[in-house]
Order: C-alpha cells, then structure tokens, then sequence
C-alpha cells in the first residue's frame, strides 16, 4: 500500500558492470532502491550524483513513491529496473 505521495530520486548505471544504481543520501551509490536518497525536486541530489568520482554513467531523475515496504518506482520501466522483469 502506497501512501499517495510521489517523490524524486537519482538512478544511473554503475560504470563497471552496469547494474543499476540509486543515489544515497551518504553521497553514493547503492543497487537497493532502499538507501535511495529522495525529495519533492531531486535538481540538488542529481547535481551531487554529478559531482561524485566516475562512478556510475547515465545518471536521471525519476519518480517513487512510499510504499509499505520503503521507496517504489512509479513507472514500469523503473519498477522492472528496480525488482527485475515482469512475469
């Protein structure tokens, strides 16, 4: 169950093997949508992830919301990205 509200997180793709990836709070990156840091305007996270060692490639905003068990991507795409492929 969702609580309604949309907010905005970075993801990208981790540059050695090109696993996804979500900007943390801490400044890194992580493979779990979890530790993804997250705001109502991501404009300041996305400008951090920049600013970080070569890392992880292709970095953009996208859409989650809160869910009972911590974030979820809003778009399919993301959700399939996040969690792995459809059934």
């Amino acid at each position: 169950m969702t609580t309604g509200s949309t907010y905005q997180a970075v993801t990208a793709n981790r540059l050695r093997d090109g696993v996804t990836v979500y900007f943390t709070a801490l400044g890194a990156w992580s493979t779990a949508i979890g530790d993804a840091a997250h705001a109502e305007d991501a404009t300041d996270l996305l400008a951090a992830a920049a600013a970080q060692p070569l890392e992880a490639v292709g970095a953009y905003v996208i859409a989650v919301e809160k869910a009972d068990r911590g974030l979820r991507p809003v778009g399919l795409r993301e959700q399939i990205r996040a969690f792995g492929p459809t059934v």
